[in-house]
């Protein structure tokens, strides 16, 4: 790696201040470590482009450049420019760039629309381990690509307060259009690096609710076949605290090797699990599958765990379960340089195509595609692979068959995401090449169900005829603070955070303490720890082998 001078570094960041800020970024970045590689061709023209416009239509609005750029009619610009030279990938309307109020009154009208996410986060409060952040770095432009994703990071520093509840809860109720978020958790064979527990996951969505008045979060619990006390934590959490859903890691660690890891269709290690999810009614099945490094078979021992190859028999014999696949199995861990190079000669992206083709004609009705971060990780740095990405789920799965999900607040507010996700289209070429139908508008019936409605069926939320929400989310408690925090304009913050001071969140601290009687029936077999939220059970290192990778030579990775 080609590590930069202090004198090479101080270059770059002078560079760095005073390169115009775009509200679609293109121009690299170097993260302190290494040379930034110099803008494409194509970059180049959309800056070239965008610049003119900035010039010209900001000059007729009294902006000067860098104000048109941070104003709606900057960023509908910035998607103009982008088609004119990548081809028809975005949709907006040449009068948005030219009409500010057009531009606003665009996003304001979205403002209602229908949107649960199927996949977020946070962190208990004494987390502590700073590995996290790579996932906020990402996004910051400290990537393979040195593109940011999230233009409003850029600038800011990293910590783990980032992930926060009131950092998520402001994200997602007050920065962004989220209608209804479900909390997400991740299983780690270090149990520092658990983010929360069960108990404060579905604890925090009933309390959520009940401010509310309406459905306003979904929560997960976390499922770990091959673990000591999985299936018994399971029957707990069933019988107290009820969850949306269940979400595993095959891998077992998602971050490294891991003692733990399993496969879906394995009958005797995971099929108890099912049964006790259909036996309390749990439906959801929610699976991280792929996110693998690009020496991922030398890198990552557990690797053929991220695989999909386990997908299909498991979803044959449970009919009766929703497999939700978690960033659709998307194989690149967030460098798609090689990924996007190897599409471009190919037409292919691994791992997401075989998803794709679990689907009816295959004798599978139950297989969902979540795009989680592989449309965080290529709508911006390579929308052509992203718009693949959704033709490719949705001609293979069906249009009913692909949900929404951000994997943030790990890339800031959500709300970056679903404008990109509203504005996308399938280019012409790729439609006639492929066979893909266009995505059509940001509130049209492809994306309103992608976007809500697919996941609103999935978890049995009451929808009317119309495909809108029975429950009254536009004057529910939520939404009362979401006015009140826009009436408050400059003064939001000072709102937000008194609101939160009126809140009794001790029904949240005292339900992640609520381990006593399990953790005193686990410890007459195993090591428990008694500080929560962590894991339900930690063993002896020594305690369990690690389990063998399946044969699977003869099977295409």
């Amino acid at each position: 790696m080609d590590f930069l001078t202090k004198k090479e570094l101080k270059k770059y960041m002078r560079l760095r201040k005073k390169a115009l800020k775009l509200p679609v970024p293109q121009r690299m970045m170097t993260n302190g470590e290494y040379h930034p590689k110099p803008q494409t061709k194509q970059q180049k023209e959309v800056e070239a482009r965008l610049k003119e416009k900035a010039d010209t239509l900001g000059k007729k609005m009294g902006m000067n450049r860098r104000e048109f750029l941070r104003s709606a009619s900057g960023m509908a610009a910035a998607f103009l420019a982008m088609n004119e030279v990548h081809g028809h990938v975005f949709n907006v309307d040449p009068a948005e760039a030219a009409d500010i109020e057009m531009a606003e009154a665009v996003r304001a009208g979205m403002r209602g629309q229908f949107i649960l996410d199927d996949q977020t986060h946070f962190v208990r409060d004494d987390y502590s381990w700073e590995g996290l952040n790579f996932l906020r770095e990402f996004a910051k432009g400290n990537n393979p690509e040195k593109t940011p994703w999230n233009r409003a990071l850029v600038g800011s520093t990293t910590t783990l307060d980032d992930y926060h509840f009131d950092k998520y809860l402001k994200a997602f109720f007050l920065e962004s259009d989220t209608t209804v978020p479900l909390i997400s958790n991740a299983t780690f064979d270090d149990p520092e690096k658990w983010l929360i527990s069960d108990e404060t996951a579905l604890s925090t969505r009933d309390t959520i609710n009940s401010i509310a008045g309406t459905t306003r979060m979904l929560g997960h619990a976390l499922f770990w076949p091959g673990h000591p006390g999985n299936e018994a934590n399971m029957e707990r959490i069933s019988q107290t605290l009820k969850p949306s859903a269940w979400k595993g890691y095959t891998v077992g660690d998602p971050l490294g090797p891991s003692e733990w890891p399993w496969m879906l269709d394995d009958e005797k290690l995971t099929y108890p699990s099912y049964q006790i999810a259909e036996k309390y009614g749990v439906r959801n099945i929610c699976i991280h599958k792929g996110l693998m490094p690009d020496n991922y078979e030398q890198a990552f021992p557990t690797w053929k765990y991220a695989h999909v190859d386990d997908i299909p028999k498991a979803a044959k014999d449970w009919p009766g379960l929703n497999f939700v696949i978690y960033h659709s199995a998307i194989r690149p861990l967030f460098d798609a340089v090689q990924a996007n190079a190897d599409f471009e000669k190919t037409g292919k992206l691994p791992w997401i195509d075989e998803v794709s083709e679990m689907n009816p004609a295959a004798g599978i009705n139950n297989v969902y595609g979540e795009i989680g971060s592989s449309f965080a990780m290529t709508v911006i740095t390579y929308p052509r692979m992203c718009a693949y990405l959704l033709g490719r789920l949705i001609t293979g799965l069906g249009a009913d068959h692909v949900v929404w999900g951000t994997d943030s607040i790990w890339y800031g507010s959500p709300q970056w995401q679903i404008e990109a996700m509203r504005r996308i289209e399938i280019p012409n070429d790729m439609q006639d090449k492929f066979g893909f139908m266009p995505l059509g508008p940001g509130d049209g019936a492809i994306k309103n169900g992608i976007l809500g409605l697919n996941s609103a069926r999935i978890y049995s939320l009451g929808m009317m005829a119309d495909g809108k929400p029975v429950e009254n989310y536009e004057n529910d408690g939520i939404a009362q603070m979401q006015a009140e925090y826009r009436a408050a304009g400059k003064d939001g913050d000072k709102f937000f955070h008194s609101w939160l001071a009126k809140q009794d969140w001790s029904r949240v601290e005292i339900a992640a303490k609520k381990h006593k009687e399990f953790r005193a029936q686990a410890a007459k077999t195993y090591v428990a720890r008694n500080d929560i939220p962590k894991p339900w059970v930690v063993l002896p290192k020594t305690a369990t082998e690690p389990r063998p990778v399946p044969n699977l030579e003869d099977e295409p990775a």
